[in-house]
């Protein structure tokens, strides 16, 4: 079997047992979960497109009806839920994270791949979470964006997880960190 299909498969699935941590829902109605730094990993480790391949894999199986959302959500509706911004958001977030470790190799992969994930998996998510939370709340951009501010330091620290383990994968396993493929 291809190694690719293999990777994207399974980041995919670490995407979905990251799910089974708790989440915490926020009165904004979209939950802070583990999930995101799924979708991180997938663009540090395997790259911007394989990192979105990846993404959009879980959620055609999300949007099927598999319960892999954290809460067992699932199903098309999410689409009209005040997460669907950021679920829309997530493939482009893994793919600009992974285009920035692929292309930035001047400095430690513990900082680019921390930095890629704030940029990518933060700043352009946001981008799409804040829309579509003014969207589904009827509210202004600017008050849908002071909703996402509780969601920043954790999302900073999954950012600097998502780099410690990126770098330590690539330390012990540098063939499967294909962001840095060659």
């Amino acid at each position: 079997m291809d190694r690719n299909v293999v990777f994207i498969a399974l980041f995919a699935a670490l995407i979905a047992a990251l799910g089974y941590v708790p989440q915490i829902m926020l009165a904004s109605g979209v939950p802070v979960t583990a999930q995101s730094l799924g979708v991180m990993l997938c663009g540090t480790v395997l790259g911007s497109k394989r990192g979105a391949l990846a993404v959009l894999l879980f959620l055609a199986l999300v949007f099927v009806g598999l319960p892999l959302l954290s809460g067992g959500r699932s199903g098309i509706g999410l689409l009209a839920s005040p997460s669907a911004g950021f679920l829309i958001g997530w493939p482009v977030a893994a793919f600009v994270t992974g285009l920035i470790v692929e292309k930035v190799r001047f400095a430690s992969i513990t900082v680019v791949a921390s930095t890629a994930s704030i940029i990518g998996g933060i700043v352009v998510l946001y981008i799409f979470g804040i829309v579509g939370l003014a969207l589904g709340l009827d509210k202004s951009i600017p008050s849908a964006a002071i909703l996402v501010v509780a969601y920043i330091p954790g999302d900073i620290i999954k950012a600097v997880i998502a780099g410690l383990v990126t770098a330590a994968l690539l330390k012990a396993r540098p063939q499967s960190v294909l962001s840095r493929a060659s």
